[in-house]
């Protein structure tokens, strides 16, 4: 029995380090909307500590102003951002989904929330700075603007996610 071959994803062509600039730009873009749509409003529904609620709201409209920068940028640079898949957040989102999908106290869960949350955070701080640092080294100093305001919310989202873990946890470890 002969199988049909998969479709390969269309190739990119990545000629220059703005090739690969707009590549990362993409992903990012991708990546804001899955959490917008799928990541935030769900840890916010299955989040019960009221401080983490109102942080991960707080979030979730900032990643809004994110994408909105995301998208200045792309009108700046004349690229559609579309498009595309950001496979890891998609992985990130599958994980963290998979969580609050358990059986946990609402502390467990809620220490769970955190952890995936900064998983999230972490990947974002990595792809953020390396899009920053492209966006210096092509001479691009009004993306590399918006990319730093963005970065620094980012790393401020995980330090507030890490300072909640500090009494989630400890709330957690007491129901054990």
């Amino acid at each position: 029995m002969k199988t049909k071959a998969a479709t390969p994803k269309e190739s990119i062509e990545f000629a220059d380090l703005r090739d690969l600039f707009i590549a990362q730009l993409k992903d990012l873009y991708s990546a804001e909307k899955q959490i917008v749509k799928d990541g935030l409003p769900k840890m916010i529904k299955t989040a019960s500590d009221p401080d983490l609620v109102e942080g991960l709201s707080a979030h979730l409209e900032e990643t809004k102003g994110q994408i909105k920068r995301l998208e200045q940028i792309s009108d700046a640079l004349g690229e559609k951002l579309t498009g595309e898949t950001c496979e890891a957040t998609k992985g990130l989102l599958k994980e963290a989904a998979g969580w609050m999908e358990e059986d946990a106290t609402d502390e467990v869960m809620d220490a769970g929330i955190i952890a995936d949350g900064q998983r999230i955070e972490h990947y974002e701080i990595s792809a953020y700075g390396t899009a920053h640092a492209y966006a210096i080294l092509l001479g691009e100093k009004e993306t590399a603007k918006l990319l730093a305001e963005t970065l620094e919310e980012e790393k401020a989202a995980n330090d507030k996610l890490g300072h909640a873990a500090k009494s989630i946890n400890q709330s957690a470890l007491a129901v054990s």
